[in-house]
């Protein structure tokens, strides 16, 4: 594995939840790092995108290299106010002296009107003296998975997840491998943020979604346990019955579904050995993704600091997958989704940093798009940097509005 230490390290924690009454880090303590990220159309054909970043306070920031399908507000450009991105894309010329004749090749992103916006997206950054990262979307794609169902994650009734590559097979880890170094090669970055750098699952907010509260928490998870060729190879390796183990899971679903308890896990409707071979697998295959990718990013720019979006639930899928045994050892950061308001991102945080090592940061990944007053903020702010948060990276300043800026600048300014 790669591994490359911050050139800042670690101070420790911030104390416990108990002292949530104190203020934001004053001057002379030691402030968090705060970020805020951008897509590369944020700032192509804005003047005004880099003073109005400074002006908030910010001199680190995460650009989209390589990304999902999105329709995107542009609240302060001149031009425009959405951006539809088709297709999941990378936003860096497609060689084909690199891609060849691979069945898994990126599309470029003709919307942004340049074959290499990310370049000039970070070039214009740089210019003015910001840190940047290149925020990489890994296993993510429905325009590949519609093309290669045989490589997409399916459930044990055979609904496949077009959007979900499936890192158990090895094709889908070479892609993901190639397109983050790809993404980074020859610019002048800080670091890269690794997204989807697992399975996704049931999950999907897309194609004007139904499903919100369809199925219990539970029975998303044995929805979200990849059935696939690939993972069914994985459990015959293993000595299990491929068959067997397709009945238990649509069993087990039936089961989610009944009276489980909201806190059950899949190992009360699996059983606790069954559950954990299943896990296993799949911690194995995120593992071997990650590994590949950190590999070719140590080929291409080994100074990078590396980002991974996860979650404490071993079982998550999803942007930011579960945690596995060993994935946090070889990162210098873990990126753990929290809500803006929630009471319980605070657990969410300490429980991330009792699962962290000591050298690896914990950045609390904040969505302060939703309704937020920011002198509401500022205590919940200091819960999360107490529960062991040492960095805020806030989503996302491309798309706030007039009013919602204010709320970056003042957490900006807590990074002193």
């Amino acid at each position: 594995m790669y591994f490359v230490p911050w050139s800042a390290s670690r101070e420790g924690t911030m104390g416990s939840e108990d002292n949530a009454a104190e203020p934001l880090p004053s001057p002379g303590s030691v402030p968090p790092r705060v970020g805020t990220y951008l897509y590369p159309w944020d700032l192509i054909g804005d003047p005004e995108a880099v003073p109005r970043l400074l002006g908030a306070g910010f001199d680190q920031v995460t650009v989209a290299a390589a990304y999902h399908s999105v329709r995107a507000a542009t609240p302060e450009h001149p031009q425009h106010r959405f951006v539809v991105a088709e297709t999941a894309a990378l936003y860096r010329p497609i060689r084909d002296s690199v891609w060849g004749a691979r069945r898994l090749t990126p599309l470029g992103a003709v919307w942004t009107g340049s074959d290499d916006s990310f370049r000039r997206a970070v070039e214009a950054l740089d210019a003015s003296g910001v840190s940047v990262s290149a925020w990489v979307v890994l296993t993510h794609n429905s325009s590949l998975g519609r093309t290669h169902p045989d490589l997409v994650v399916t459930n044990c009734f055979r609904d496949s997840y077009e959007y979900a590559l499936c890192p158990a097979n090895e094709e889908v880890r070479e892609y993901a491998a190639l397109l983050a170094s790809e993404a980074v090669r020859d610019l002048p970055l800080a670091g890269v943020s690794l997204e989807a750098c697992g399975q996704l699952g049931a999950a999907h907010r897309g194609h004007h979604d139904k499903s919100s509260g369809a199925y219990t928490p539970l029975a998303e998870k044995i929805l979200s346990v990849c059935c696939c060729a690939a993972c069914r190879r994985g459990w015959s390796v293993r000595g299990l019955d491929t068959g067997a183990v397709v009945r238990a899971l649509r069993e087990g679903f039936e089961s989610a579904m009944g009276d489980a308890d909201v806190d059950a896990s899949p190992a009360d409707v699996l059983g606790a050995q069954l559950a954990a071979q299943l896990l296993g697998l799949r911690h194995t295959h995120t593992d071997a993704l990650l590994n590949d990718v950190l590999a070719a990013l140590g080929e291409a720019n080994p100074s990078l600091a590396i980002s991974l979006h996860a979650q404490t639930d071993p079982w998550a899928t999803g942007a930011s997958p579960g945690l596995t045994q060993s994935s946090a050892r070889h990162v210098n950061s873990v990126l753990v989704p929290v809500e803006a308001m929630s009471p319980d991102s605070a657990n969410i945080i300490a429980t991330a940093r009792q699962s962290a090592p000591a050298g690896v940061d914990v950045a609390a990944y904040v969505n302060l798009l939703a309704p937020i007053e920011p002198g509401d903020f500022d205590a919940h702010a200091q819960r999360l940097l107490n529960a062991g948060a040492d960095e805020l990276e806030l989503y996302h300043f491309g798309i706030a509005n007039r009013s919602q800026l204010p709320l970056f600048a003042a957490l900006a300014s807590a990074s002193g």
